[in-house]
């Protein structure tokens, strides 16, 4: 899952940005409210995590270029304690949580969390693809009630696959996804992690869950769809 943070303190950016990586999601981050618009508006973003209080462009008006642009994108917004003005007016205008600043990290990312369930409309936040499970709350995997240890990467590109489960994802959509915007597209890292999940999804086991569709990507599905 990918999220965009928009926060110009230097301090709480990289403070969120690192926990969120912790978690396993691809994280870009920019402290300048107008940049921080064309972002949202070009990039393909699960989650934008957005401080009202920026230079260039307030966040406020921020959300408000999201909004008319019609995109859905959930949208945390981050205030002061004081600016209860101002978070009446971010949910006006189309936020979809808020969280006042100073804020427990845990609470930060059990919204997170929260958000990207309701956006991706799984009701119990389970992603199943025959015996394959993967548990976002607990970054659990399991196949045949088997546990799978994974890295970091690997779960965030299991939960990316699994999300989009009989899609074809080309490269560039996974870099996009599970990295970042400085991600070297020229390297073969995907194809590399691919094979990592083949190895501890799909070997010994069967159906096969990870295809390759050449000349195309990847894709996560039964052989009998």
């Amino acid at each position: 899952m990918r999220i965009l943070i928009v926060e110009d303190e230097a301090k709480v950016g990289s403070f969120i940005r690192r926990a969120l990586e912790e978690e396993s999601y691809a994280v870009d981050l920019c402290a300048e409210g107008t940049q921080g618009l064309d972002l949202a508006l070009s990039g393909s973003y699960d989650l934008v995590i957005l401080d009202l209080m920026l230079p260039g462009l307030p966040g406020l008006e921020v959300l408000k270029g999201i909004r008319k642009e019609k995109i859905q994108t959930p949208v945390l917004v981050l205030t002061a304690r004081s600016q209860v003005d101002q978070r009446v007016k971010g949910l006006d205008a189309g936020a979809d949580d808020y969280l006042t600043k100073p804020f427990a990290i845990e609470e930060l990312l059990a919204r997170v969390r929260a958000l990207l369930r309701r956006g991706s409309g799984e009701a119990t936040g389970l992603l199943q693809v025959k015996d394959l499970i993967l548990n976002p709350a607990t970054r659990e995997v399991t196949r045949g009630g088997q546990r799978i240890e994974l890295t970091v990467k690997e779960y965030a590109l299991l939960e990316y696959m699994m999300r989009n489960a009989s899609r074809v994802l080309t490269r560039p959509m996974i870099a996009e996804h599970v990295w970042s915007l400085d991600f070297d597209t020229f390297t073969n890292v995907i194809d590399v992690y691919v094979n990592y999940l083949r190895n501890k999804i799909d070997r010994g086991r069967e159906p096969k869950l990870i295809h390759t569709v050449r000349g195309s990507g990847y894709v996560l599905r039964s052989e009998s769809e």
